[in-house]
């Protein structure tokens, strides 16, 4: 039976999207990216996606109204930004909250940075430096603490095309660097640990390897499988599960591995596309049972920048294995 909220916008008095929910003080916490209703023309390299703040959502229950908890973080705020203050995560370490979020620095090349606070509602006070050595978008932060060797703070980030991604192929920034086509390796999302603070990165950032089911890694050509942009992680049963957006066809999709950085091996698809060009989401799980929170443009007729935050039931059977979502069904 399908719960008061499921499938419904959130909110509706502004639009939200990318939406990274947590359980934190038994609250359902949904830390989105405020999308504005601009005429702004679509574009690849997501002009028309110009966000300037983030509010913080929470739920007392997942049937409860929707509280959008104001302000929590603004462009002005952050001494490096430039623009565009894209998809966001958020994780509790140490007694601390913090906000991890992408933005473009005054050079227009997107960065990770990272705000703390006493509250999982904000405010947030960035800190003055983005994390050196990290680029492009869409940062997913596993705070894995069932690890056999202690706890780890994992960080999962990168998006094509806007989100500059492939223009780091070399090793450096270069916004000519040809994107990976035809029978080249997709490219995958990025690994970095944080330390305690969430400062810095304490290893190099790597490129994970997706892998289909013979063990070859994915083709760039595999649009229905490649990755694309908005990873996230979760665990179950001991496994590590990374699940993204595919990009130009839509699907959400996930892949297994026993290990956080890979390789990891393609699995299936978690959602079939819904209303509007982009798919973001994340996976909690609340009372014992799994959600994925997502984002459509149906409210507002299809408008890909105007779109808002929702959340529908998720089967994960014992083996790992997530049902496919039909989200209009």
């Amino acid at each position: 039976m399908r719960r008061i909220n499921e499938r419904k916008p959130l909110v509706t008095h502004i639009y939200t999207a990318d939406p990274s929910a947590h359980v934190f003080e038994g609250k359902i916490y949904i830390y989105p990216s405020h999308d504005e209703a601009l005429d702004v023309p679509e574009d690849d390299d997501g002009e028309q996606y110009q966000m300037h703040d983030y509010h913080i959502l929470s739920m007392d229950s997942l049937d409860a109204p929707c509280v959008d908890n104001g302000l929590a973080m603004a462009e002005a705020d952050v001494p490096w930004v430039g623009r565009q203050l894209w998809a966001p995560d958020a994780a509790y370490v140490n007694g601390k909250y913090y906000l991890i979020f992408p933005a473009k620095d005054k050079d227009d090349i997107f960065r990770i940075g990272v705000a703390v606070s006493d509250s999982p509602a904000g405010p947030f006070k960035p800190y003055d430096h983005y994390v050196a050595g990290s680029y492009s978008i869409d940062p997913a932060v596993l705070v894995d603490e069932t690890s056999e060797d202690g706890k780890h703070i994992f960080c999962y980030y990168g998006g094509l095309w806007g989100g500059q991604l492939e223009m780091w192929q070399k090793g450096y920034f270069d916004p000519s660097t040809p994107r990976p086509s035809g029978d080249d390796p997709a490219l995958g999302p990025m690994f970095a640990e944080f330390n305690e603070d969430l400062s810095a990165f304490i290893t190099e950032p790597k490129m994970l390897t997706i892998l289909d089911g013979n063990g070859e890694p994915l083709k760039a050509s595999d649009e229905d499988r490649r990755y694309f942009e908005g990873p996230w992680m979760h665990k179950f049963g001991g496994k590590y599960y990374l699940s993204y957006s595919t990009g130009t066809t839509h699907y959400l999709c996930y892949a297994e591995s026993d290990r956080p950085d890979g390789p990891f091996t393609y699995k299936g698809r978690i959602m079939e596309p819904v209303i509007g060009w982009t798919t973001h989401h994340s996976i909690v799980e609340i009372d014992g049972e799994w959600y994925l929170f997502y984002h459509d443009a149906e409210y507002s007729g299809g408008i890909s920048h105007e779109r808002t935050v929702k959340y529908t039931k998720l089967t994960i059977h014992e083996d790992g294995t997530i049902d496919t979502i039909h989200p209009y069904d």
